[in-house]
């Protein structure tokens, strides 16, 4: 009786992976599903990247971004103070509660896909908010370098929050994305 069951097994896990058929193969391949998600735009050093928001800690930032509830975000979120060396997966996201523009991420892809060079980059963010203090100083910012600056001069307040999303970057402005995903239609570009 076991030995019967596992030819039926090893026919059902090949039969699993018939969707991984080479170019050119007689046999169908079987449909994908796919999901659409809403694409965020921020600025990376100067230029527009897109990311989509898929988790959020606490719970009230997981509804208000649409996304999934995940308490287990909240201990990704070091000690204060950091200890010098601890390194976490976390970088930070610089976002504006009062909507004066798109926010500002660290680092990116570079270049987006399974080829990304960038070592820092992270998909998993702890959210900054920017407070302009000199609203007649207000201008886009659109680097991590220039947020800093404008703090430097007084211009801006930074408040670091409790607040932790999953944000993947998937495209730029420029049309580079994914491999194997579809980008339809980018979004209208910031100023």
């Amino acid at each position: 009786m076991r030995f019967r069951l596992i030819p039926l097994v090893l026919i059902t896990l090949l039969t699993g992976c018939s969707a991984l058929q080479p170019s050119g193969s007689m046999v169908p391949a079987v449909s994908t599903p796919s999901i659409t998600l809403p694409l965020v735009a921020s600025w990376y050093n100067g230029q527009v990247y897109y990311y989509v928001t898929t988790d959020a800690w606490p719970r009230n930032m997981a509804i208000a971004k649409g996304a999934n509830f995940t308490p287990r975000f909240r201990d990704a979120i070091p000690p204060r103070p950091k200890p010098p060396g601890l390194k976490t997966i976390l970088e930070r996201i610089y976002t504006f509660p009062g909507g004066e523009q798109i926010n500002i991420i660290p680092s990116a892809p570079e270049p987006i896909g399974p080829t990304s060079n960038n070592r820092p980059y992270s998909p998993v963010w702890q959210m900054m908010e920017v407070r302009w203090l000199m609203p007649e100083h207000r201008q886009e910012l659109k680097s991590e370098a220039e947020l800093l600056d404008a703090e430097a001069e007084g211009w801006v307040a930074l408040t670091l929050t409790e607040v932790i999303v999953n944000c993947a970057v998937v495209a730029d402005a420029e049309g580079n994305r994914l491999p194997g995903s579809q980008l339809h239609g980018l979004p209208a570009q910031p100023r």
